[in-house]
Protein backbone atom coordinates (compact mmCIF):
# COMPACT_ATOMS: atom_id res chain seq x y z
CA UNK A 1 0.00 0.00 0.00
CA UNK A 2 1.59 3.13 -0.87
CA UNK A 3 0.75 6.57 -1.97
CA UNK A 4 3.33 8.85 -4.08
CA UNK A 5 3.35 12.56 -4.25
CA UNK A 6 4.45 14.33 -7.47
CA UNK A 7 4.30 17.84 -8.45
CA UNK A 8 6.24 20.00 -5.75
CA UNK A 9 8.79 22.75 -6.61
CA UNK A 10 9.88 26.00 -6.39
CA UNK A 11 7.46 28.88 -8.50
CA UNK A 12 7.35 33.01 -7.93
CA UNK A 13 4.15 34.72 -6.02
CA UNK A 14 0.79 34.07 -8.20
CA UNK A 15 2.54 30.95 -9.84
CA UNK A 16 0.31 28.21 -10.16
CA UNK A 17 1.21 24.21 -9.58
CA UNK A 18 -0.28 20.87 -9.97
CA UNK A 19 0.15 18.63 -7.60
CA UNK A 20 -0.38 14.46 -8.24
CA UNK A 21 -0.94 11.78 -5.97
CA UNK A 22 -0.99 8.38 -7.38
CA UNK A 23 -1.90 5.02 -5.24
CA UNK A 24 -0.60 1.37 -5.27
CA UNK A 25 -1.54 -1.80 -3.51
CA UNK A 26 -5.19 -1.00 -2.61
CA UNK A 27 -7.91 1.28 -4.88
CA UNK A 28 -9.27 4.30 -4.21
CA UNK A 29 -12.81 4.07 -4.96
CA UNK A 30 -14.13 3.83 -1.13
CA UNK A 31 -11.26 6.07 0.41
CA UNK A 32 -11.77 10.00 1.34
CA UNK A 33 -9.04 11.98 -0.08
CA UNK A 34 -6.83 15.13 1.31
CA UNK A 35 -4.16 17.67 1.22
CA UNK A 36 -2.03 18.08 4.07
CA UNK A 37 0.57 20.46 4.38
CA UNK A 38 3.69 21.02 6.40
CA UNK A 39 5.19 24.55 6.86
CA UNK A 40 8.56 25.13 8.77
CA UNK A 41 8.36 24.79 12.16
CA UNK A 42 4.84 24.07 12.25
CA UNK A 43 1.36 21.43 12.85
CA UNK A 44 0.50 19.57 9.83
CA UNK A 45 -3.02 20.62 8.71
CA UNK A 46 -5.59 20.32 6.72
CA UNK A 47 -5.40 22.24 2.97
CA UNK A 48 -8.66 20.28 0.61
CA UNK A 49 -10.20 17.42 0.72
CA UNK A 50 -12.78 15.33 -1.70
CA UNK A 51 -15.37 12.57 -1.16
CA UNK A 52 -14.37 9.20 -1.96
CA UNK A 53 -17.23 9.80 -5.26
CA UNK A 54 -15.49 13.24 -6.18
CA UNK A 55 -19.29 15.12 -5.59
CA UNK A 56 -18.10 17.01 -2.89
CA UNK A 57 -14.55 18.88 -2.32
CA UNK A 58 -13.93 21.40 0.53
CA UNK A 59 -10.98 23.46 1.86
CA UNK A 60 -8.74 25.50 4.13
CA UNK A 61 -9.55 28.97 4.41
CA UNK A 62 -6.52 30.37 3.47
CA UNK A 63 -6.76 28.32 0.51
CA UNK A 64 -10.18 28.40 -0.61
CA UNK A 65 -10.88 30.17 -4.07
CA UNK A 66 -7.22 29.27 -5.04
CA UNK A 67 -6.68 25.23 -4.54
CA UNK A 68 -8.60 22.58 -6.68
CA UNK A 69 -9.12 19.30 -5.50
CA UNK A 70 -9.83 16.31 -8.13
CA UNK A 71 -9.92 12.49 -8.07
CA UNK A 72 -9.83 10.28 -11.46
CA UNK A 73 -10.96 6.75 -9.44
CA UNK A 74 -10.35 5.08 -12.49
CA UNK A 75 -6.31 6.03 -12.48
CA UNK A 76 -6.54 5.91 -8.51
CA UNK A 77 -5.33 9.49 -8.49
CA UNK A 78 -5.88 12.50 -7.15
CA UNK A 79 -4.51 16.22 -7.90
CA UNK A 80 -4.27 19.65 -5.95
CA UNK A 81 -4.04 22.85 -8.63
CA UNK A 82 -2.70 25.57 -6.78
CA UNK A 83 -3.00 28.68 -8.24
CA UNK A 84 -2.13 32.13 -6.94
CA UNK A 85 0.31 30.95 -4.57
CA UNK A 86 1.85 32.85 -1.81
CA UNK A 87 5.63 32.55 0.32
CA UNK A 88 2.60 31.70 3.20
CA UNK A 89 2.18 28.54 0.49
CA UNK A 90 5.59 27.09 1.40
CA UNK A 91 5.52 23.50 3.13
CA UNK A 92 5.72 20.15 2.29
CA UNK A 93 2.38 18.77 0.82
CA UNK A 94 0.91 15.31 1.71
CA UNK A 95 -1.26 13.20 -0.06
CA UNK A 96 -3.41 10.89 2.66
CA UNK A 97 -6.64 8.57 2.24
CA UNK A 98 -9.14 7.81 4.86
CA UNK A 99 -11.70 4.97 4.07
CA UNK A 100 -15.25 5.76 3.78
CA UNK A 101 -15.10 9.07 5.39
CA UNK A 102 -14.28 12.48 4.73
CA UNK A 103 -12.80 14.82 7.60
CA UNK A 104 -10.35 17.33 7.80
CA UNK A 105 -8.75 15.59 11.39
CA UNK A 106 -5.24 13.71 10.47
CA UNK A 107 -5.32 11.59 12.81
CA UNK A 108 -8.28 9.85 10.74
CA UNK A 109 -6.44 9.24 7.49
CA UNK A 110 -5.54 5.51 6.93
CA UNK A 111 -2.59 6.15 4.51
CA UNK A 112 -0.04 8.57 4.09
CA UNK A 113 2.40 9.71 1.23
CA UNK A 114 6.17 11.17 2.09
CA UNK A 115 5.53 14.51 1.13
CA UNK A 116 6.56 16.88 -1.94
CA UNK A 117 7.95 20.35 -1.47
CA UNK A 118 6.38 23.29 -2.52
CA UNK A 119 8.47 26.39 -2.23
CA UNK A 120 7.06 29.61 -3.37
CA UNK A 121 9.80 32.88 -3.55
CA UNK A 122 10.78 36.02 -5.38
Amino acid sequence: VQLVESGGGSVQPGGSLRLSCVASGFFLDNYGMAWFRQAPGKERSFAAGVTWSGGTTYYADSVQGRFTISRDNAKNTVHLQMNSLKPEDTAVYYCAAAKGIATRRADMYDYWGQGTQVSVSS
